[in-house]
């Protein structure tokens, strides 16, 4: 009596299949013909997974996937919630405004990173409560825990080691409860060529971590209560070439005590423009910001250099104490500042005075203190009355569901290659790479004026 044949197994792009060999047996193929069965789908580990082709969701696309491989979803919108917890994965979309993850106004987040060496890229993400995308070591069984807790409960990095490799690449967020964009206790990565709208915290977020090695450049930010914000975050943080226009605040850096490695500090902030930050279509700030460029609150040693800085009605610059924080040896060089309410601004409180803040070569015609423009560098700026800004009529917000939609955004040109697993480290460009932006940089990409 003859035995049934093995299997021979293929592979098709995408998916591991069976195809059974044409056998004599009874039994033992689909019928007697010798025609071949119909392909299966086998075990998740699949190298490239294809959505809607190999699975009906995107999260069913993560789980098919193996380490290092690649889920490349097609036109469609996916109302669902979409969780990579496996390393090395590329989640990307062959239609950067055809793929839309919608959070339909009740989900948390669109895509959550918890895995060292993530790419995220080519897609849209839109109307979730929290987070459009997400990067995080913080989390537990029920997802992510980085949206902080109440009062000074600080956030314990040594509980969850932080992210480690993360690149996140054409991706639109917009229409997002509290964050665009969001890498929080996570290192070695980079946010580029993206775009983030109507977050009612900030359309981009980088938060708790040390020697930080994250590049955040070519990014636009506009109709936010906050176009970027970084809360200790520090060491090797690169801003670089982005437009934060069009928002309610346009960047701030950040001491917090409700995030850990405290004091913020040593942030490169080069070649962006930062203006018009206006918007009355926007959601509301939670503590009311309105009429601010660049905001420094308790920040320290970070380097501000070949930005342009204009059209903020209250503050250009803006330095300011958290709490007993001070904002300390922060250095200001060829920055261009123009038509703000006061080009630089140092309102810190008496008990946490700043120092060492230094100017050098920028164009700025106006500071309160009035000496504040004259501290130069290295030595900075010594303890002085406090200065004061214009007052402004902050207009109400909006419910970030009804922020007006973004224009369509270029895409990623490639979408077919693997990539390769992302280095241990980020490349950092050179400062010289960034000259001081006209004020159409990056306008193709951005719905306001």
């Amino acid at each position: 009596m003859g035995m049934c044949g093995a299997a021979a197994r293929g592979r098709r792009p995408g998916i591991t299949v069976i195809a059974a060999l044409a056998l004599l047996a009874a039994g033992c193929g689909s019928d007697n013909s010798g025609n071949v069965a119909e392909p299966q789908p086998d075990e998740p580990g699949a190298q490239l997974v294809r959505v809607p082709e190999d699975a009906d969701t995107i999260a069913a696309g993560v789980e098919l996937v193996t380490s290092g491989g690649m889920v490349l979803v097609g036109p469609g919108t996916y109302a669902e919630e979409v969780t990579i917890d496996k390393p090395d994965v590329t989640l990307r979309g062959t239609d950067r405004n055809g793929v839309i993850i919608d959070g339909e106004g009740t989900r948390s987040f669109g895509v959550f990173a918890s895995a060292d060496g993530v790419r995220i890229e080519n897609l849209t993400v839109h109307s979730t409560l929290f987070y459009g995308v997400l990067v995080t070591g913080m989390h537990d069984e029920n997802g992510p825990l980085a949206h902080g807790g109440p009062g000074y409960t600080e956030l314990d990095p040594a509980e969850f080691p932080p992210v480690q490799r993360f690149s996140i690449d054409h991706v639109t967020a917009h229409n997002n409860g509290l964050y665009g964009i969001y890498a929080f206790n996570a290192r070695h990565g980079s946010i580029t060529n993206s775009y983030a709208s109507g977050s009612a915290d900030s359309g981009f977020y980088v938060g708790q971590c040390e020697e930080c090695d994250i590049l955040v450049a070519s990014n636009v930010a506009e109709r936010n209560a906050v176009g970027f914000e970084n809360a200790n975050a520090s060491d090797s943080l690169m801003i670089a070439g982005n437009r934060f226009s069009g928002n309610r605040i346009g960047l701030t850096l950040l001491s917090s005590y409700q995030e850990a490695f405290t004091p913020q500090r040593e942030n490169v902030v080069v070649g962006n423009l930062i203006s018009d930050n206006t918007s009355d279509d926007s959601p509301a700030h939670a503590h009311g910001g309105f009429g601010l460029g660049l905001s420094i609150g308790g920040g320290q040693r970070n380097e501000i250099v070949a930005n342009r800085i204009d059209g903020n009605p209250v503050a250009g610059i803006l330095l300011s104490n958290t709490e007993d924080i001070s904002a300390l040896d922060n250095s200001f060089a060829e920055n261009v500042l123009t038509g703000n309410g006061i080009d630089v601004a140092d309102v810190s409180a008496s008990r946490a005075p700043s120092e060492g803040n230094c100017f050098e070569d920028n164009t700025a015609a106006t500071a309160s203190p009035e000496s504040l423009l004259a501290a130069s560098c290295p030595e900075g700026n010594s303890r002085d009355e406090a200065g004061t800004v214009p007052s402004v009529s902050e207009p109400a917000g909006m419910s970030f569901l009804r922020v007006p939609p973004p224009p369509d955004q270029p895409a990623l040109s490639d979408v077919e290659t693997l990539p390769e697993p992302l280095p241990d480290a980020v490349h950092m460009p050179s400062e010289s790479d960034y000259p001081v932006p006209d004020d159409t940089f990056l306008s193709d990409r951005a719905g306001t004026a």
